[in-house]
C-alpha cells in the first residue's frame, strides 16, 4: 500500500533523494523546502502525487500549518523525514552567538517543531515511521565543528527519548547517521568550504590546514543507494532506533566509544571517590 511522506529540506541532496525515491514508486510526498521554485520540476513529472510546500523549519507556526496542508491534501502521513539542517564551521572560539542559535535553530529546534506537529497525527493513527537525519557527526567530534556536533549530539539524545515515549502509540523512530555522499557534483561536500563559516581567527590556522588535508579521504556513497535504504526501513515491521548510512565512519566511532569505555574503566577510582565512596 503507498505510503504518504513528509519530508523536509526536500530542494536538494540526500533529502531530495529521498523525494524522488518514494515519488518514483508510487507513494505521495508533501516536500519541503524554503522555496518552492526548487520543487516545480517535482509537480511537473509527479502531478497530485507530490505537494510542494514553503516552509522555514525554523518558524514554528509555518510548520504546523504545513503539516496541516499536508494532512488536509493527503488524509494521513505515515513517514516523516527531518532532514533539513546545515553545518556551522568554526573553533568554538570563533562562534559567533548569532551563528551558534542559528545552527540550533535550524538542526535542532526545526527538527522539534516537525515532530510536535506531526505526532497528534501520528498517534491518531496508531502508527507512522519519523526518521532524523543525523550524522557520524552526532558520534564523533572534530575541531571546528563544535556548533554542528552540539545540535547533532542533542539530536541524538532527543530522538532516543522520543522513541520510548511514542512506542507505546504504535510510532517508530529511527535516527539515520550518514557519512559522506557525492551530493555536490558527484563528490562529497568540502566541510571547511560550505558558505557558514565563522571569522577565522589564524591560531586555529593550523587545524584548518590538517582537516582540509584530510578532506574527500573518506568515500563518497550514492546517495540514490541511501533512498533506497531508506524506503527498505520505511516498509519493514521493525527498526532500528540508530543505524549508519556507510560503512565508511564505522571504524572511527568503534574507536571512540572503545576510547570513552577504556577512560571510565581507567578513572574508575576518582569516579568512586565522587560519590564520597571509600578509595
Amino acid at each position: 500500500m503507498s505510503k504518504v511522506w513528509f519530508v523536509t529540506g526536500s530542494s536538494r541532496g540526500l533529502g531530495r533523494e529521498f523525494v524522488e525515491a518514494a515519488l518514483g514508486r508510487g507513494d505521495r510526498v508533501a516536500a519541503t523546502a524554503r522555496s518552492t521554485e526548487s520543487l516545480a520540476v517535482l509537480a511537473e513529472r509527479y502531478g497530485e502525487a507530490v505537494l510542494p510546500l514553503a516552509m522555514d523549519v525554523t518558524d514554528r507556526a509555518a510548520v504546523a500549518a504545513a503539516v496541516e496542508k499536508a494532512v488536509g491534501h493527503f488524509g494521513r502521513i505515515d513517514v516523516v523525514v527531518n532532514n533539513a539542517g546545515y553545518a556551522q564551521v568554526g573553533a568554538v572560539e570563533e562562534l559567533s552567538e548569532r551563528e551558534l542559535r542559528a545552527q540550533m535553530e535550524t538542526n535542532l529546534f526545526g527538527a522539534v517543531w516537525v515532530v510536535q506537529a506531526v505526532l497528534p497525527h501520528l498517534r491518531a493513527q496508531g502508527s507512522g515511521h519519523i526518521f532524523q537525519l543525523s550524522s557520524a557527526a552526532g558520534l564523533i567530534a572534530m575541531p571546528l565543528g563544535g556548533a554542528y556536533h552540539a545540535s547533532k549530539w542533542a539530536l541524538e539524545g532527543l530522538n532516543e527519548a522520543l522513541a520510548a515515549e511514542v512506542a507505546a502509540f504504535g510510532v517508530k523512530v529511527t535516527i539515520i547517521e550518514p557519512g559522506g555522499y557525492a551530493t555536490r557534483q558527484g563528490k562529497n561536500p568540502d566541510p571547511l568550504d560550505n558558505g557558514f563559516t565563522a571569522e577565522r581567527n589564524p591560531v586555529y590556522d593550523p587545524l584548518r590546514t590538517r582537516l582540509g588535508a584530510m578532506t574527500g579521504k573518506q568515500p563518497a556513497g550514492d546517495p540514490a543507494a541511501a533512498a533506497r535504504v531508506l524506503l527498505e526501513l520505511a516498509d519493514a515491521d521493525t527498526a532500528p532506533v540508530r543505524i549508519l548510512f556507510g560503512t565508511g565512519f564505522y571504524p572511527m566511532v568503534q574507536q571512540a566509544y572503545a576510547n570513552r569505555l577504556q577512560t571510565w574503566e581507567d578513572w574508575q577510582d576518582l569516579s568512586a571517590k565522587a560519590m564520597g565512596a571509600a578509595a
